[in-house]
């Protein structure tokens, strides 16, 4: 049996959709991709946390970061939270953090 990689543990791959365990900061200097902390990845967005907007924002450069539109991202709660769980359809390219799947 493969060990887990305990480095790793802010994802999970679902056939072709990535599940990402998100600590969101809403307005960041800048929009940006942060380091894993915990179970999380940080991820910062100029937008400010108003009526769930930071959260929109969110997905909206995750898409571009990701090559997805932001269709292909299901926000599975969090949406008005920091702590959020997004699942990202099929992404065409990924983060040097994230393993492609196996």
């Amino acid at each position: 049996m493969k060990a887990k990689n305990l480095t790793n543990i802010f994802y999970q791959w679902e056939g072709d959709v990535l599940v990402l365990n998100v600590l969101g900061t809403p307005s960041a200097k800048r929009d940006v991709i942060g380091k894993p902390k915990g179970n999380q990845l940080k991820i910062s967005v100029t937008e400010a946390p108003v009526r769930g907007k930071a959260t929109d924002h969110m997905v909206a450069f995750l898409a571009k970061e990701f090559g997805i539109s932001p269709s292909a991202i299901e926000v599975v709660y969090g949406r008005m939270n920091v702590n959020k769980q997004l699942r990202i359809r099929a992404p065409k390219s990924l983060p040097s953090m994230i393993d492609t799947p196996q």
